[in-house]
């Protein structure tokens, strides 16, 4: 449902985390050209219990993707081919971020919250309790995405999950920064997460889909 006076909102459920799945899909099936480097949505389940199973993102059908274009591409299964394109690869783990939210202040840290209407967010680094079970992405990945946000006129931002020692964190960039590629989690910022009802702001959906 649209909400607020100007309808700027969309209400629903589950948003966490087809609002970023979504974009990430559309923005690689609706890409003009031929890209420069191979460019791919992984679209993974099991998220919410720890990305267990065959279609988890701690299973192996990524690499084994992976593996299976390059051996069609080059004529090479070495396993070192492998690695090092994983390693040479860059990552947005798309996952929403919490949403700074006045009714629940002290949950945040507000001058490091994402807020409604700012654009797609970018969270360097992530985990609960602190950086426990967290992907911390580079100070040059960061500016290079910076850069590349600039460059493309598109609105982003930087917080954290929830207040340190309070807040949460994502689930899916430790397992692809395992292979040495840079990850970082970025995505759309949500109030109320895990509600019957969700909300976001349809300029930072529009934004993380640009």
């Amino acid at each position: 449902r649209d909400l607020g006076f100007d309808r700027s909102m969309y209400m629903g459920y589950v948003r966490d985390d087809r609002v970023c799945a979504y974009p990430s899909m559309a923005a690689v099936l609706n890409y003009e050209g031929t890209p420069e480097y191979t460019l791919a949505a992984v679209l993974t389940d099991k998220e919410e219990i720890g990305s267990v199973g065959a279609t988890g993102m701690g299973a192996m059908y990524f690499e084994n993707t992976m593996a299976e274009l390059i051996a069609c591409v080059t004529g090479e299964d070495k396993p070192l081919t492998l690695r090092r394109c994983l390693q040479n690869s860059r990552m947005l783990s798309s996952d929403v971020s919490a949403g700074y939210d006045p009714n629940f202040a002290s949950a945040f840290e507000k001058k490091n919250s994402a807020f409604l209407g700012r654009g797609i967010c970018f969270n360097k680094f992530t985990g609960s309790r602190g950086k426990s079970g967290s992907n911390d992405a580079n100070p040059e990945f960061m500016a290079s995405l910076r850069k590349i946000m600039d460059d493309a006129g598109v609105a982003f931002q930087t917080a954290e999950l929830g207040r340190v020692d309070l807040g949460g964190g994502g689930t899916i960039a430790y397992l692809c920064a395992k292979y040495g590629m840079n990850v970082i989690d970025s995505g759309i910022a949500v109030l109320s997460m895990h509600a019957p009802y969700e909300i976001i702001s349809k300029v930072d959906l529009y934004e993380g889909y640009r």
